[in-house]
């Protein structure tokens, strides 16, 4: 999935909560689509937590 088709449909997202659910539902919808991008990114490794984390692995 390419950046344009997923800030299209994260877009979508936020939109239609915005809509149907309020402001609450819009803020819930944008919290846990941050929540699930940071996720996806560390299981993809493009983002390294260990640096928050102060744990260090050695890798040799």
């Amino acid at each position: 999935m390419n950046s344009t088709t997923l800030g299209l449909s994260t877009g979508l997202a936020l939109g239609f909560a915005g809509a149907f659910g309020g402001f609450g539902a819009f803020l819930i919808v944008l919290v846990l689509g941050a929540l699930g991008l940071v996720v996806g990114r560390v299981l993809d490794g493009k983002l390294d937590v260990s640096q928050l984390t102060g744990v260090r692995q050695d890798r040799g």
